[in-house]
């Protein structure tokens, strides 16, 4: 069960976006999984991929497209990856960008494909072409539920995200859904996440909000350290609330549309990691006291993507030896280890580098038996933190991933 969800919120509707998801049967039987996207003409995109460089045929496809045209249309497949799959997936991801086309009266260039899945194995093109009128039939401003439960593969739940902020005297929304359970860990995992907001804002500055905002929400969390092929991360922006442009990248109108965006990407980014494949606990991991950013992040992503660490987690077991350990083989330049602290939420486990006098593994017991934990590193060498999310590794996880393509 996921650790904290409790199904969908209320998702806004983006005014100049509908979404239609349909059954096209492309690896299972009436299981929803081809999702259309609709943008409304003068939508703006700006979107970050997977730094895998093995990174599937739509991400290579979309990345062609965007590059060259303003986007009518996203189209989202489940089932298959389309990864690993050479000059035929690309092919393959290419005549359904044109089917599409076709259908709702485009250039080709004008749609973004993803695709989520089973990684080398071809995708049944034909059904998804089948499947589009479907689709397009299903199109509705409502439709952001339908297209979370469609996006899903080993997601035990939909995950989707609302929020609203005033741009001067208007009004703006900013909504968006994601999948993702295993594979995870974003370098911009398998993790997908379509955002819309009707702010209007220049390209370029879509560009750097959805940088910045995918930077501090699904590039801080792992769940078993694998960067997927298939990594893509959308934001859509149609213009439609009848804000003043924003054409830079400062001033207050700026700062709120970032602060919701960000707001938005981090909710979504820690539902993926309470929803971790077989996930029992959701742990926070902040670093501070470190020499840079850098040296922080190494020493979270140290103990997040320790085996040591989760599986002890998942016992509820205080064995604060293994996150000392972790922290000592970061691959940081400088690490003084008799300034090192940690504490487990509020009980602090070790002071100065060594078991603090006032800890008990009665208290490290009561934290670790909590379904939602922060381990808090304190370095000692200089003023830079860092803060990453992460889950446990239970049996489950285990047989999911030997189980996936059963």
């Amino acid at each position: 069960m996921p650790v904290g969800l409790s199904g969908l919120p209320t998702l806004h509707p983006v005014p100049g976006v509908r979404l239609g998801t349909t059954a096209a049967g492309i690896r299972k039987k009436d299981r929803r999984d081809l999702v259309l996207i609709e943008c409304a003409p003068g939508t703006h995109a700006a979107a970050v991929f997977t730094k895998n460089r093995f990174c599937a045929a739509p991400v290579i496809v979309a990345r062609e497209h965007l590059a060259k045209a303003v986007p009518r249309a996203l189209l989202i497949n489940t089932g298959f990856a389309n990864a690993g799959t050479g000059e035929p997936g690309l092919e393959d991801a290419r005549a359904c960008c044109a089917a599409l086309a076709r259908q709702i009266g485009c250039r080709a260039e004008e749609i973004l494909p993803f695709s989520t899945g089973v990684i080398g194995e071809r995708f049944p093109r034909e059904r998804i072409i089948a499947a589009l009128p479907a689709c397009q039939a299903a199109l509705n401003e409502k439709g952001w539920a339908e297209a979370a439960h469609g996006i899903m593969t080993t997601d035990t739940v939909p995950k989707g995200c609302s929020r609203q902020t005033r741009l001067g005297s208007h009004t703006a929304t900013v909504t968006g859904i994601a999948k993702g359970a295993g594979m995870i860990r974003p370098d911009m995992a398998t993790l997908l996440a379509f955002v819309a907001t009707d702010a209007a804002v220049t390209p370029a500055v879509l560009q750097a909000c959805v940088s910045a905002a995918a930077n501090e929400s699904f590039n801080r969390i792992t769940v078993d350290g694998d960067t997927s092929t298939n990594d893509a991360c959308v934001l859509l922006a149609t213009g439609a609330a009848g804000n003043p442009l924003i054409d830079r990248v400062e001033g207050e109108a700026h700062a709120a549309l970032l602060h919701t965006v960000t707001e938005v990407f981090t909710e979504l980014a820690q539902a993926v990691v309470r929803d971790a494949e077989g996930a029992t606990k959701f742990i926070t991991i902040e670093v501070r006291g470190g020499r840079s950013e850098s040296d922080c992040l190494e020493v979270a992503y140290t103990i997040a993507h320790s085996p040591l660490v989760k599986t002890a987690f998942f016992a509820s077991d205080p064995n604060w030896g293994r996150i000392l350990a972790a922290i000592g083989r970061a691959p940081i330049t400088q690490l003084d280890v008799s300034k090192v602290a940690i504490h487990l939420n509020e009980v602090r486990v070790v002071r100065n580098g060594a078991l603090d006098a006032d800890y008990t593994e009665a208290k490290g017991l009561a934290v670790m038996r909590l379904p939602e934990i922060r381990i808090g590193v304190d370095l000692g060498a200089g003023y830079a933190s860092a803060r990453v999310w992460t889950s446990d590794l239970s049996h489950d996880y285990v047989r999911i991933n030997a189980e996936y393509r059963s």
